[in-house]
């Protein structure tokens, strides 16, 4: 069996000082579950690791939703992506990333394909220059005042667009950390 890299992305931790989980402690729960070569980037849910466990990324996930659940007592929803997808994803942008800063270019993560029929009722023209494109279980986000101030951004997170999914948004400059560490 070989060794793959995964990027596991949580959602919702450590924001305004809510659903507090120390990387440090991240890192032993993911040691702890047989994972190696652990690291985490920044402190907003960003963890790298390797395993030789077979496991498709849902799997992974969810076990590890499984033990945060269990560690920290809260629900966290996770996704894990492995570091080929990761890849692609940087590859595959369809905004020219090496000429945005990189809280102009978002990378929302999600559990299952993005169906571009959810977007019909959204006039895209009323955001410019806000843009968005759905990508392979990835919206990229181009909002060049960032995501604090997008419209754009708030709109697409309205639950009747994000109905049955997990998504989990980062910005262009950790999208290229997470690249690099799972290469």
């Amino acid at each position: 069996m070989t060794t793959k890299t995964y990027a596991a992305l949580l959602r919702g931790i450590n924001v305004s000082g809510h659903r507090k989980v120390p990387m440090a402690e991240l890192r032993a729960l993911l040691e702890g579950l047989g994972h190696g070569a652990v690291r985490t980037h920044l402190n907003s849910g960003n963890a790298v690791f390797t395993t030789r466990s077979g496991d498709c990324e849902d799997a992974l996930a969810r076990t590890l939703e499984a033990a945060v659940e269990k560690h920290f007592g809260f629900a966290v929803d996770c996704l894990v992506r492995g570091g080929d997808y990761l890849r692609a994803v940087a590859e595959a942008c369809p905004f020219p990333a090496a000429e945005l800063e990189g809280r102009q270019l978002h990378a929302n993560f999600s559990s299952a394909p993005y169906d571009e029929a959810r977007f019909a009722a959204l006039d895209r023209s009323a955001y410019l220059p806000e843009e968005f494109r759905v990508g392979d279980r990835v919206l990229y986000l181009y909002a060049p005042e960032g995501l604090g101030r997008s419209a754009l951004g708030e709109a697409l997170s309205r639950p009747a667009l994000t109905k049955g999914m997990t998504i989990t948004s980062r910005n262009w400059n950790t999208v290229a950390k997470l690249v690099e560490l799972t290469a």
